[in-house]
């Protein structure tokens, strides 16, 4: 969906490639209430900060909780309407409010279906499902991880 993706500038008419590199809580790198959701956009990093207060309102309004996979998705949605609207201006970040972040994650769970179809993380190969190299993965709560027969190689 939204970890790796492809936007047309709206200004300029150029393609941007977008993919997803990484989520940082932000308290220990910028000493802010945030998580920073990284993303190269042809060669130049983006980041999208994402106001940690939005998990716990998350949790609070609906009972269910924004997983680190949702988070990415949330943020590469942000990026691609940033991009789509004009008001991307070449700044390496963008910050979020709580709303934003539950606006885009209802519509994100929405174009998914449930939070079950959303893309695994992280892309280790865009050939390769990471589920199929490493079993269940931790995030997935689905009791203990099992490791790759040793004849997997990665």
């Amino acid at each position: 969906m939204y970890e790796d993706f492809k936007v047309t500038d709206r200004w300029t008419g150029e393609e941007l490639h977008c993919s997803w590199k990484g989520t940082v809580v932000a308290i220990a790198t910028r000493h802010a209430d945030a998580t920073d959701i990284r993303f190269q956009v042809n060669g130049r990093a983006v980041w999208i900060a994402l106001p940690n207060t939005a998990w716990v309102e998350q949790k609070h309004r609906t009972g269910k909780v924004i997983t680190d996979y949702l988070a990415a998705q949330i943020g590469g949605r942000y990026l691609k309407s940033l991009v789509e609207s004009g008001y991307d201006n070449g700044r390496e970040m963008y910050t979020m409010t709580v709303d934003e972040v539950l606006e885009q994650a209802d519509a994100v769970v929405k174009e998914a279906g449930r939070t079950d179809n959303l893309p695994s993380l992280p892309v280790i190969n865009e050939d390769i499902a990471p589920e199929r190299v490493f079993g269940r993965l931790p995030a997935d709560n689905a009791g203990p991880v099992q490791l790759p027969p040793e004849h997997v190689v990665l």
